[in-house]
């Protein structure tokens, strides 16, 4: 057996950031899942009910990337009142020649977070309308701040506005989002004149229920949603993938079980005005999927193993060049 590399957070966090080519990176691996040879599984998940916590193992192999990553992905939702972080997580990088392990990424989450916001680049990039004098987030979390920033490497974006159910967690976001992004961020309380004032719309919640309804849509507005990643999870009301002119998904079969496309086309039986397109065609074929500018688009996001094998492989390709990270011994 050979030796493995283990990196830590901060070595992670010194390799890889949200760039746009980190968003170049996960967009290719999304063109390679439209190519052959791609194997990705379903997502493994484990609920825990009693203990307020699930855990969500995912993972991919690309031909001609060296290694493939399983990623485990636990959320203990009872943390936080413990003081420690509800979401967390590593990577096990196998190599994709002999099977052994290469490598161990204990990044706690990180590469999670950023290979989902560069998804929602990815998004923008081939949805999103030219110009965005305003863009809308709901929610405030660190997904909020990703997906804002993925999108401003996408398009120039004049202002943001934001709600979120804590309006105290929403100002102090607001505030905390104007300083580091260099622009007017502002609260709306009234999600639906958050989404009538906006041109991209980022949803970005762990939510039960739906937060945006079908009547708030309006023409040339986008729509990235990427909180739904579980069958209870939803943000958007049924009738919003009735009522868009393009519905994308990263995973087709994904968005049936677990994303925003589960409830009105698996349980209510709605039919879309298109088939559903995935990401990975745009992708392949690096064109828009803009029908028209009036047209009104939504990118359902649930986060597939081909992004982590992807972010992983570019870690360890960073962390070779630079030296950095441990090798231990497994003899």
């Amino acid at each position: 057996m050979g030796d493995i590399l283990v990196l830590n957070e901060s070595q992670l966090r010194a390799c890889v950031t949200l760039d746009r080519a980190l968003i170049d990176e996960i967009s290719q691996a999304f063109a390679c899942l439209a190519g052959e040879g791609v194997v990705m599984p379903p997502v493994l998940s484990m609920a825990m009910p009693a203990l307020n916590a699930e855990v969500d193992i995912k993972t991919a192999y690309v031909p001609g990337l060296p290694g493939f990553a399983i990623k485990a992905s636990p959320g203990f939702f009872n943390n936080p009142a413990a003081g420690l972080p509800s979401l967390g997580g590593f990577m096990v990088v196998l190599s994709a020649v002999t099977g052994q392990v290469q490598a161990v990424l204990l990044d706690n989450g990180y590469l999670t977070d950023l290979r989902t916001a560069a998804a929602g680049g990815v998004a923008a990039r081939y949805l999103a309308p030219e110009q965005v004098p305003v863009a809308g987030i709901i929610g405030a979390g660190v997904q909020a701040d990703l997906q804002a920033r993925a999108l401003m490497l996408e398009r120039p974006v004049g202002e943001f506005r934001v709600w979120a159910r804590d309006a105290d967690k929403a100002a102090a976001f607001a505030e905390g989002a104007a300083r580091r992004w260099g622009r007017p961020v502002s609260v709306c309380a009234d999600r639906a004149v958050l989404v009538r004032e906006s041109q991209v719309l980022l949803t970005t919640t762990a939510s039960r229920q739906p937060l945006l309804e079908a009547d708030w849509l309006h023409p040339g507005l986008h729509i990235t949603a990427m909180g739904a990643d579980a069958p209870d999870k939803t943000e958007l009301a049924p009738a919003v993938a009735e009522a868009a002119d393009v519905f994308v998904v990263d995973r087709l079969s994904q968005s049936l079980e677990r994303g925003e496309l589960r409830v009105p086309l698996v349980e209510q039986k709605r039919r879309l005005r298109q088939a559903p397109v995935e990401l990975a065609e745009l992708c392949r074929q690096a064109r828009s999927g803009r029908p028209s500018p009036q047209a009104v688009t939504v990118a359902d996001l649930t986060g597939t193993g081909i992004q982590d094998t992807a972010i992983a492989n570019l870690a360890l390709r960073i962390a070779a060049g630079r030296a950095i990270g441990t090798m231990i011994e497994n003899r």
